[in-house]
């Protein structure tokens, strides 16, 4: 079976039950469901603080553990599917079920309804919490905590426009691997801007470029309309209007705008190539 390692929870010694019949593997296991209870935890490659992070798992995030061993899990998280090892200590019971999302784009959690406390954490934009209640001006968690209630969505109200969400997500720092208000890659950006308008995206640019419908690269690069999706090989960026395009770029190091044509030119010269691709998402 070919299979793509980032989503498919296999390796030599152990693999999903669901996978049985499929892959070879010396033993298979359901799982054990948990959630995320850290602000944001790296995903490595491998069960070492030094591997390679592929993407971030953010508070509220359900994942699937199918093993642990000297303080790091190995997960699949629920959301977009992506396999990888994560520190066991950022892990909780699965406990309530999410009621709301963070619509801000960073808020804190505070031991009690007043804004004066010392803050205990910090949760990004995305992140799911279960609401027990709420004091005043308030949202009272069912971990813990409390959270400025509007900071908070009901989870299944989503933004209108998701090129919005990016722009407010502008000069935020580039971080490879990064998903969270702290710092963005180009295809982190993109699945952030896309879950907070309603629209399920996988994490990589490769994967998101299945997304939507083709649209024509002229030489002029003319035709474009906001919120379209400009790809390149491993990078991808969202159109503000006509000409503008929003990234997450080591180029500046930041979440930035430009012209279009002024990136496709500089982009072209490196690895990445010409665009691959543009895509249109329909609403």
């Amino acid at each position: 079976m070919t299979f793509d390692r980032r989503i498919t929870p296999v390796r030599a010694d152990l693999a999903d039950e669901k996978l049985r019949g499929q892959v070879d593997a010396e033993r298979f296991s359901a799982g054990t469901a948990r959630r995320v209870l850290a602000s944001c935890t790296a995903v490595h490659r491998n069960p070492s603080p030094d591997a390679p992070v592929d993407t971030q798992a953010i508070w509220g995030e359900g994942v699937t553990v199918y093993d642990e061993h000297e303080g790091w899990a190995w997960v699949q998280l629920h959301d977009d599917g992506y396999v990888g090892y994560v520190r066991s200590a950022d892990l909780g019971p699965q406990g309530a079920e999410p009621t709301h999302r963070v619509s801000a784009v960073r808020t804190f959690v505070y031991p009690g309804p007043n804004l004066k406390q010392p803050h205990e954490t910090w949760l990004t934009l995305n992140a799911k919490v279960a609401v027990s209640g709420f004091e005043g001006d308030y949202a009272r968690l069912a971990t813990g905590g409390f959270v400025f209630g509007a900071h908070l969505r009901t989870l299944g109200e989503w933004d209108a426009d998701y090129v919005a969400v990016a722009e407010r997500l502008l000069h935020t720092p580039y971080l490879w691997g990064g998903k969270t208000s702290l710092g963005l890659d180009c295809s982190g950006l993109a699945q952030t801007a896309l879950t907070a308008a309603g629209i399920k995206a996988p994490r990589d640019s490769d994967m998101q470029e299945q997304l939507g419908t083709p649209v024509a690269i002229l030489p002029d690069l003319s035709g474009l309309r906001r919120g379209d999706l400009i790809f390149w090989k491993g990078h991808v960026g969202l159109m503000t209007d006509e000409t503008h395009l929003l990234h997450a770029t080591g180029h500046t190091m930041t979440v930035t705008v430009e012209p279009l044509s002024v990136a496709e030119e500089r982009i072209r010269r490196t690895s990445y190539g010409p665009i691959s691709a543009i895509k249109r998402l329909s609403r």
